[in-house]
């Protein structure tokens, strides 16, 4: 039977009063998972606690969600910390404090509490798994291991900070199509819903046929007038279930992201993205000193796509089996030639990881390249459409006054 982790501490807010050394009366707060804590943190400082007291939490500021992005900054400022010579004990405590967000303040201290307890950093971070994901504690373990922990946090804060910088290119050429879309929509129903009965009333009086484009117009307007319920119960559920489906189902992520490679356009910036972060990360593995078939696994996870995912899984098992790497990445008929060739040169010269670094740094300037592209490609499409779908409209209502216009003109 597998042992159970023990549950990280939560740190609390104290607020507590004390004195100097020459006797000035003090006050503050600190946050730590106990009061035993606070009193020796404050000792250290050289001030005599005289009275220390947990705060109330029914008021208490409730901090924001801890983001990738925080993740980031903390590893660049625990690296900079301990660059400086500060020990990681109190450089965790200084970023701590330091934090605005209480929920990233809680995560930091915690982890703290645990390596002033004697853990091993590498196995406090592991039980915060989703904040600190496998990667992160493998490259910390091998710096422990190593003895160059300063070196490979300031190689975990660089690789970061490139990974969310490039997931922000990404979000940046997703959202824009999104956002024109559901504007789009949202216009449109406001006209069908609001504006087309107006014209109802109007064409009422005519005592005429209307054309058959103002007819189909002025039924999907009915519709939506007495179901629009049903619209917006069926765009919530169907998100809701994309969403239940996607968590539980790699075979569906699988056959989403592979649509998603072919798709024009955004396939090329999805294609050249997962690339970019196989790149990364395999670089920064293999410099921290990390075993290549077990890099491969932890690199598996990184690339942000199922497909490419299971091509570096199927890449580790030949290259276990004493396969070379740029060979095993051929075979998965996924990665462009020149990709192969830099890893083969590397491969020879014995220099994989800057070679790596390389190809990264290339596709991740491609990304950003692609996405300016796809924002100049989409802007006059977008117009393009919406003037066509509102042109429709107003053309659809507009057809019997033409038509009435023209009978009279006729007599």
């Amino acid at each position: 039977m597998a042992a159970t982790q023990p549950k990280a501490q939560k740190a609390d807010v104290f607020a507590w009063e004390g004195a100097d050394r020459k006797g000035k009366r003090l006050k503050g707060e600190s946050r730590a998972a106990s009061i035993a804590l606070v009193r020796a943190d404050l000792r250290r400082q050289g001030i005599n606690p005289l009275k220390v007291k947990k705060k109330s939490t029914l008021f208490a500021k409730k901090g924001k969600k801890i983001r990738a992005g925080d993740i980031a900054v903390f590893s660049r400022q625990l690296a900079t910390m301990m660059a400086s010579g500060v020990p990681l004990v109190q450089a965790f405590d200084i970023v701590g404090r330091g934090h605005d967000n209480p929920n990233m303040q809680n995560l930091i201290l915690s982890v703290k509490a645990d390596v002033e307890g004697g853990t091993a950093l590498a196995e406090a971070l592991k039980k915060h798994p989703l904040y600190f994901d496998d990667l992160f504690c493998n490259l910390v373990h091998a710096g422990e291991q190593a003895g160059v922990l300063e070196e490979l946090l300031h190689k975990i804060a660089t690789y970061k900070e490139k990974t969310e910088s490039l997931k922000g290119k990404i979000k940046k050429a997703m959202f824009y199509p999104a956002a024109v879309i559901i504007v789009a929509f949202l216009v449109t129903a406001i006209i069908m819903i609001f504006v087309i009965p107006q014209f109802q009333e109007l064409f009422s009086s005519f005592g005429s046929d209307l054309p058959a484009f103002t007819k189909l117009v002025v039924t999907i307007s009915e519709w939506m007038q007495s179901y629009w319920w049903a619209l917006v119960v069926g765009l919530i559920g169907s998100v809701y279930a994309f969403s239940y489906v996607w968590k539980r189902s790699r075979k569906f992520r699988h056959t989403v992201d592979k649509l998603l490679l072919k798709v024009p356009v955004i396939g090329v910036i999805v294609n050249k993205a997962a690339i970019a972060r196989f790149a990364r990360t395999l670089s920064t593995m293999f410099a921290a000193g990390v075993p290549l078939v077990e890099a491969l696994e932890s690199v598996a996870g990184a690339t942000g796509n199922v497909v490419y995912g299971e091509a570096v899984l199927h890449m580790r098992e030949d290259v276990a089996t004493g396969q070379s790497l740029q060979l095993a990445m051929k075979q998965q008929n996924l990665f462009p030639h020149m990709v192969i060739q830099m890893v083969a040169i590397g491969e020879e010269a014995g220099s994989i990881d800057s070679m790596l670094a390389k190809v990264a740094d290339f596709y991740e300037e491609e990304v950003d390249n692609a996405v300016d592209a796809m924002s100049s490609l989409l802007e006059p499409l977008i117009m393009v459409i919406l003037g066509t779908l509102i042109g429709g409209l107003v053309i659809a209502m507009y057809l019997p006054i033409f038509q009435m216009g023209s009978a009279v003109m006729g007599k």
